[in-house]
């Protein structure tokens, strides 16, 4: 980065910090059960699937008004989908969380018997600078209990600060870059966990307008339904 650009990209994310709306929260219930379709899979009913979603504003379903519109219950009505199965699902979420914090606050209270657990953590680490290194051992350690806890762990990637229509351009660029940084050491620890997935956030482009809540920064619950969707694509049956 050119270190004259530096006064450029501070002014920048101070104008950024107090010109965008801090949406609240999903409201609502934090747990739930989407019920099973058959539209794809070949077993209709059964034991529920037990999810949970882990993470920052974005696990807390920042720019829907409940979480059945988030991460969480999309997620969730896309697997009951792929599965023929009935999806019991759980969200643990906090506006502001970094990783660190995800680690000693929201970990703790995840419940084990899980089949899938999803991380969706990144954006609060970039924009607080946390290094590489110490955002790997955060990493390690969550998806390394995750691990022992769900059968399947998915970690997505930092979401794409390049699509992201409330950043101006210089902004954009330098916290695209440092995402990068953190998304490499990401696939390089989840390749290391067994059961653990990481899935690139370039899967969910290209972001049109309609993909952004008012902010234009969080996700819509068109964004929120397209991202899980993609996600759960991932998830083996």
């Amino acid at each position: 980065m050119n270190p004259f650009l530096l006064p450029v990209i501070a002014a920048q994310g101070l104008y950024v910090r107090y010109s965008t709306e801090v949406l609240p929260p999903a409201g609502g219930p934090t747990t739930g059960t989407s019920e099973a379709s058959g539209t794809e899979g070949s077993e209709a009913g059964g034991e529920p699937m037990r999810i949970a979603v882990l993470g920052e504003s974005t696990a807390a379903g920042c720019g829907v008004d409940s979480h059945d519109d988030g991460f969480a219950g999309c997620f969730a009505r896309a697997l009951s989908e792929r599965s023929g199965r009935p999806v019991e699902w759980s969200v643990w979420g906090r506006h502001g969380a970094t990783l660190r914090r995800i680690r000693y606050r929201l970990l703790p209270e995840v419940s084990s018997g899980l089949r899938v657990a999803a991380l969706l953590a990144g954006v609060n680490d970039v924009l607080t600078r946390r290094s590489p290194q110490d955002w790997g051992q955060d990493l390690e350690a969550v998806v390394g209990e995750l691990a022992e806890r769900a059968e399947q762990v998915v970690v997505t990637g930092v979401p794409p600060f390049g699509e992201f229509p409330s950043l101006p351009g210089t902004l954009r660029r330098y916290l695209a870059a440092r995402a990068a940084e953190l998304d490499e050491v990401s696939q390089r620890v989840c390749a290391g966990v067994a059961g653990v997935t990481w899935i690139s956030s370039t899967d969910v482009l290209p972001m049109g307008p309609e993909f952004f809540a008012r902010d234009r920064f969080h996700p819509s619950a068109y964004g929120y339904g397209e991202w899980a969707r993609i996600v759960a694509g991932k998830v083996a049956m």
